[in-house]
């Protein structure tokens, strides 16, 4: 493994097999080998080129993933993503292990001789090399805040949880680009002048720091409270290309008649009668028809905005059917931060603060509070613990969206996903101003 081309060996194609009949040899090598674009956008994308691996790339190396805050939603991620076969994951956790940490996590074992000493990351560790041995899983100590801008540029994609909205976002860079003078400009909303009063003096934030780099790393944080969890995505300057089946010919879009037995196919979106002759060799030769669609490569390209560029969208410009889980998670991120609590340190006696927040934030952004619905903040500040099966769905599907970063395959994220598992729905949504 290492270059560009270079073939599965027997161990490698037996161990990936399933998945490379998903999403084809090309896109597991990706896994292990992954371009390095500059960040003025010169070379191809994570995975640029989408289809095929023979365009000039500007460096190699294998996909390395980090990721800080081993609660049960990351669990799901790490083990998904050592079984799909990266190249490297390096976990980052230092606290000891609790009855609480433990009510999602199914790779540390519940034996005090065995946790006795070690810190979560040790212990998930140790449980994850064993579900890959081919996947080098190692353990970085140290406070996540404290990583300077080179500590992230060796890596591929970095995932974070656990954190408060401090080290999330770091707005100095916004207030650099847009200068004092926006505090005065009737358009700056209360949210971003709000933001940049109490995160001006904090360090940069692990978004910021990404973003710092030359080239380009993916950008991912997750949250499970309760029956509900989140995903933002940060692919910066993001291309890449797929594949796309092209509309049929003319010719094939209209009534052919072969016989008096009628069958109707719904096909392309089209719904086409057909009169079927009572010969095999006539109905293999029209499926053969129908069969024949054009391949395009389609070139993509999306912009996204940082974590920070994000929650300071106002909201009365977004559209109305926006997830009511959105603006509540903002509204508890920004509780924390104004009662300096951690991730998550909330319980039901924090409603009537939370209530008298809601207000004045609804008030300020011109929406309304039904927007935020009550038994919504309830149960996301009563959650104590993460619900293993939303834990599951969240993995999941933050796992799909890192592979499709590496590997090139498929549209990725733009750039929340909020699922409620009260009414079972996941729901993307672009918050880009």
């Amino acid at each position: 493994m290492g270059k560009v081309g270079e073939e599965l060996t027997e161990q490698e194609t037996a161990i990936y097999d399933r998945q490379i009949r998903v999403w084809g040899v090309d896109a597991q090598r990706r896994l292990w080998v992954v371009p390095l674009p500059l960040r003025n956008g010169s070379g191809a994308g994570h995975g640029g080129g989408g289809v095929g691996q023979g365009k000039a790339l500007m460096g190699l190396s294998k996909s390395h993933i980090f990721v800080s805050g081993l609660k049960g939603t990351v669990i799901e991620f790490c083990k998904n993503i050592v079984l799909a076969g990266v190249g490297s994951l390096t976990l980052n956790d230092d606290r000891l292990v609790t009855e609480e940490l433990l009510s999602a996590n199914f790779l540390v074992p519940p034996d005090e001789n065995v946790t006795r000493g070690k810190s979560l990351a040790e212990l998930c560790c140790e449980s994850l090399k064993d579900f890959n041995p081919m996947v080098s899983v190692s353990v970085e100590k140290g406070d996540l805040a404290n990583f300077d801008v080179e500590f992230f540029q060796k890596f591929d994609a970095v995932v974070i949880s656990c954190c408060s909205l401090l080290t999330k976002v770091w707005t100095f860079f916004l207030l650099v680009e847009n200068k004092l003078e926006d505090f005065s400009n009737e358009n700056t909303s209360f949210f971003s002048m709000i933001l940049l009063l109490i995160m001006l003096p904090m360090q940069k934030s692990v978004n910021a720091k990404c973003r710092n780099l030359p080239r380009r790393v993916a950008f991912y944080t997750v949250k499970c409270r309760d029956s509900c969890g989140e995903i933002f995505v940060d692919l910066q300057n993001y291309s890449y290309s797929k594949l796309e089946l092209s509309s049929f010919d003319p010719f094939l879009q209209f009534n052919l008649v072969l016989s008096t037995h009628r069958c109707t196919f719904y096909l392309e979106g089209l719904y086409l009668a057909y009169h079927i002759a009572r010969s095999d060799e006539a109905l293999k030769s029209l499926l053969m028809l129908l069969q024949k669609k054009k391949e395009e490569t389609i070139e993509c390209q999306l912009q996204y905005p940082s974590f920070e560029e994000a929650i300071a969208v106002p909201w009365r410009s977004l559209p109305k059917r926006t997830s009511k889980l959105y603006f509540a998670m903002r509204v508890l991120e920004r509780f924390e931060v104004l009662e300096k609590r951690n991730p998550q340190d909330t319980s039901a006696d924090d409603l009537p603060n939370v209530l008298k927040l809601r207000k004045e934030l609804c008030e300020a952004q011109c929406i309304n509070e039904s927007q935020i619905p009550v038994p919504l903040l309830q149960r996301l500040l009563a959650a104590r613990v993460e619900f293993p099966p939303v834990c599951a769905i969240i993995g999941g599907v933050l796992g799909q969206e890192v592979i499709k970063a590496i590997s090139g395959k498929g549209d990725p994220l733009k750039n929340f996903f909020l699922f409620d598992a009260m009414d079972g729905k996941g729901i993307i949504e672009d918050i880009s101003g």
